[in-house]
């Protein structure tokens, strides 16, 4: 047995040396059989067994990323922020002089925030991967000589790949059947246009390119058309895509939002800075000179006391009030049928003022049916059916839910047409041709987009008579089709022609044909999108409609639904503008009729670049590319793989009612990071400011650094509760953007008026209590005391919009953490634990003026929020 098992190991390996490192030559050149005998495999596929062990060898089909960190390795990660090192650095300097109570203090304190925050963000991370299983993207593979549907990743060497129309190719695999395959790898190697491929090797293969591989599929492209059996060569990092990501981890691109957060990152370093060094300058080199010389203690106080300043100012629990703000977003948009891939999307997806969308499925019920089979004047016509049906019977390629209505309206018998080749459609053509055997002869009938079927045709069948095609009789032909649209039907065309015998048809072929007639569809539309377009502009999202189908049909759904139309252009005219006049006319119109996929792409990047955040909703194989220029791709979940795999956010129902609720949750999420944004950053500002004010003329530190940062430590726990608020229904109707000069705004209006109290806690206490032994530590305690009751109150004025500030609910949680560490900062002096911070029990005589200073400090910021939310109202439409 354990010889067995050893050879067993040692064919394996083998198996992985060859896949992982033989050329691209020669995985074209082998023959079928022999690719196959080298990964150790057969058309039978493998055995379950045998895919775990390779699973184990190979690892996981995935392309490289950040590795997740373990708990200790989390914990030291977050301890490289350079303020908290060099309070760490401070805290083992203390040890050696005498310090050890503030070396112990200090490191209780970073601690004590680092855990909260790896905890918080681990939390928000495992919530984030349990939301993303519930969306999994599979590849059908033969195992146990079974058809089985397997995880993406699970996908190893030697796998038997099926492949169809709309999946995602599971890894880089060599063909071994094919029918009418055409591959979009454009994001690969850059072409244009769906490739075409053989399972044949090709002639020559030294030096052979991606392009030229033409019996090759690749791990990320995408099957446009046709089916394919094959097996799977190269899978994770060993791919040609693996290749890419090995060299650089791919990043998604950065959110608004994020850019919002960076430029926020700067504003405080700069803020911090300034304030450290002038502090520090203050302490080491002005005060000796009236105060004598200061020790190494001294000195070390006053770096600890400027850095503790700095600490103070910046909220360094942002990374996890975030983490936590978009995994609770998550939680609660999954609850509403909204699935988020991709947590930093949340954010633009509340953000969110252009949704482009097509139309089918949306604002329609995506329920096809068959209503009329005509000829070219309008009358009932069997063999339109007939030919019709057998076209998309036999369709092999990419079936689309017309070709299914068509086989539902009426089981035809077709078994005197025998298949002998097809012409899979495209979306270039928008047509598919079938070679049927008929009546001795060979048959070609061709059905799709009418201007595409109408440009082959020569001549028209009327009536069992045929006829040339005149500019006259096209004119016809159009004008009835015109009024079919009109009446809200999609319509196709149909046309055939007799052709000579030969082994296979292409395009080439598609000419002189034979225009026989027209099929039409009513796909009628959901009750429910008069409501969802209500609400969609009720939030201050404006709806666009990009759509393949003509004009008509889609000024006909708007029609019934009641959506006003602003201007209607066609996939011609973008094709025709420049990019700055398109610039004006998608701000103009709402409804894109006959574009393709490359012109929506044009359209959705010029609203981005009039400073729109677009979000894209699609299902297709032809959506991939516009969700990821969109800055919030949105997909469903009976979507195709690549649609899916695109996608940032996930509906569990094709209802724009859905994306509304879950775009409200999204701004939600925003709304309550911006109020700990707010929050910290004014009475952060205000306190710190204070401090070092108050250094300049005191004798002794206003607060102790280990109090400040106590005083930091206790205000964070305060705002832990935020992501649990509740926000107000005004603030969530229009979408908002992060500013950083509105929060500069902000933090320069409010921050003093914190100072204001401040400075009059400095005076009362030099007035009234300076006799007090111990004056010093009095004072230290007052201030403590006073400024964290101030700023952790003033939440509940900050937090909203509305005056008094008492009209908005804030949430449980917040409510019961708010009212606690006010009572930790009234009785903390009075305990044996305060003793060790340095605080001394305050006279009761100091606790009405608290209270009077907490009343009108809260008063008058609720004055003047009125007046900054006035002064401020114009940017506040579209800022936080």
């Amino acid at each position: 047995m354990e010889v067995a098992g050893a050879s067993k190991k040692k064919e394996t390996e083998k198996t992985l040396s060859w896949s992982q490192s033989t050329s691209l030559d020669e995985i074209l050149a082998l023959p079928t059989e022999d690719v196959l005998a080298r990964l150790g495999t057969s058309p039978s596929g493998l055995t379950s067994q045998e895919a775990r062990s390779r699973l184990q060898t190979y690892g996981y089909n995935e392309l490289a990323r950040r590795r997740r960190r373990t708990g200790a390795v989390e914990f030291f990660y977050h301890l490289r922020n350079p303020l908290v090192f060099i309070l760490l650095l401070a805290g083992l300097i203390s040890i050696p002089i005498g310090q050890l109570p503030d070396a112990i203090i200090i490191f209780i304190i970073v601690l004590f925030s680092v855990v909260l925050d790896v905890y918080q963000e681990s939390k928000a991370e495992k919530s984030a991967e349990m939301l993303k299983k519930r969306v999994v993207t599979t590849a059908t593979v033969l195992r146990d000589s079974v058809k089985t549907e397997v995880r993406l990743s699970e996908v190893v060497p030697g796998d038997i790949v099926y492949l169809s129309a709309g999946d995602v190719v599971p890894a880089d695999s060599r063909l071994i059947s094919l029918k009418d395959l055409y591959v979009d790898q454009s994001g690969l190697t850059g072409e244009s246009f769906p490739v075409e491929k053989a399972a044949a090797a090709p002639a020559a293969t030294r030096g052979a390119t991606i392009t030229e591989a033409g019996n090759l599929v690749f791990l990320g492209t995408s099957i446009v058309s046709g089916t394919a059996t094959a097996v799977a060569v190269r899978t994770g990092g060993s791919t040609e895509y693996g290749k890419i990501a090995k060299e650089l981890v791919a990043r998604a691109p950065e959110t608004e939002f994020e850019r919002g957060l960076r430029r926020f990152g700067f504003l405080i370093m700069e803020v911090a800075l300034v304030l450290v060094i002038f502090i520090f300058f203050i302490n080491v080199f002005l005060k000796p000179v009236f105060l004598g010389a200061l020790g190494q203690s001294d000195v070390l106080t006053s770096l600890l006391f400027a850095v503790a300043i700095a600490v103070g100012l910046t909220p360094e629990l942002l990374p996890m009030i975030v983490s936590v703000n978009l995994s609770k977003g998550a939680l609660e948009m999954s609850k509403k049928d909204v699935i988020v891939k991709r947590l930093a999307s949340i954010q633009n997806f509340g953000n969110m003022d252009v949704l482009c969308t097509d139309k089918t499925g949306t604002l329609t019920q995506n329920v096809i049916t068959l209503t009329l089979h005509v000829d070219m004047e309008g009358k009932d016509d069997e063999k339109v059916l007939l030919y019709a049906f057998v076209n998309s019977y036999y369709e092999t390629g990419l079936k689309s839910p017309l070709d299914d209505a068509i086989l539902r309206y009426k089981q035809l018998d077709v078994k005197n047409f025998d298949k002998v080749d097809e012409v899979p459609f495209d979306f270039i053509r928008r047509r598919v041709s079938i070679v049927v055997e008929y009546e001795n002869a060979r048959l070609m009938i061709t059905k799709g987009a009418l201007e595409e079927i109408a440009d082959v045709c020569s001549e028209f069948e009327l009536g069992n008579e045929i006829t040339r095609l005149t500019s006259e009789e096209q004119k016809r032909m159009k004008d009835n089709y015109n009024k079919l649209s009109s009446q809200g039907f999609r319509v196709l065309g149909v046309s055939y022609k007799w052709v000579e015998e030969k082994s296979t048809y292409s395009v080439k072929d598609e000419t002189n044909m034979i225009f026989l007639g027209f099929v039409a569809f009513m796909d009628p539309p959901k009750e429910s999108s008069r409501e969802s377009l209500q609400l969609l502009k009720e939030a201050g999202i404006e709806l666009k409609i990009l759509t393949g189908d003509n004009e008509l049909v889609t000024k006909k759904v708007c029609e019934q639904l009641g959506f006003e139309i602003k201007g209607i252009v066609l996939g011609s005219d973008v094709a025709r503008a420049q990019d700055n006049a398109l610039a004006r006319v998608v701000e103009g119109a709402n409804v894109f009729a006959r574009v393709s996929p490359a012109q929506k792409d044009r359209i959705m990047n010029a609203l981005k670049r009039n400073g729109h955040v677009v979000g894209f909703l699609g299902d297709g194989i032809n959506d991939a590319t516009s969700m990821h220029i969109a800055d919030v791709g949105i997909s469903v979940e009976n979507a195709v793989d690549v649609a899916k795999e695109s996608a940032d956010i996930i509906l569990l129902r094709k209802d724009l009612t859905v994306l509304s609720a879950g775009v409200l949750e999204g701004r939600k999420t925003f709304g309550n990071t911006m109020k700990y944004i707010l929050m910290a950053i004014s009475s952060n500002f205000g306190n710190m400011f204070s401090a070092a004010g108050a250094s300049v003329f005191l004798t002794f530190y206003p607060m102790l650094p280990t109090q400040i940062l106590l005083n930091n430590m206790l205000y964070d726990v305060s705002e832990v509760t935020i992501p649990t608020d509740n926000v107000d229904k005004e603030y969530i109707q229009k979408p908002k953007r992060l500013d950083t000069n509105y929060i500069r705004n902000f933090m320069i209006f409010f921050g003093p008026i914190s100072s204001i109290f401040d400075f009059l806690t400095f005076l009362i206490m030099f007035q009234v209590f300076s006799m007090y032994a111990h004056f010093d530590s009095l004072f230290q305690t007052a201030w403590f005391i006073e400024s964290l009751c101030t700023q952790t109150l003033v939440i509940f004025a900050i937090r909203t919009r509305k005056s008094p500030f008492y009209r908005s609910k804030p949430s449980k949680p917040l409510l019961v953490t708010s009212i606690t560490i006010v009572g930790v900062a009234l009785f903390l002096p009075y305990t044996p634990l305060g003793a060790v911070f340095g605080f001394v029990a305050p006279p009761l005589e100091f606790f009405p003026f608290l209270a009077a200073f907490i009343v009108a400090y809260l008063t008058l910021v609720e004055s003047l929020k009125r007046t900054f939310y006035k002064r401020y109202a114009q940017r506040l439409e579209h800022y936080a």
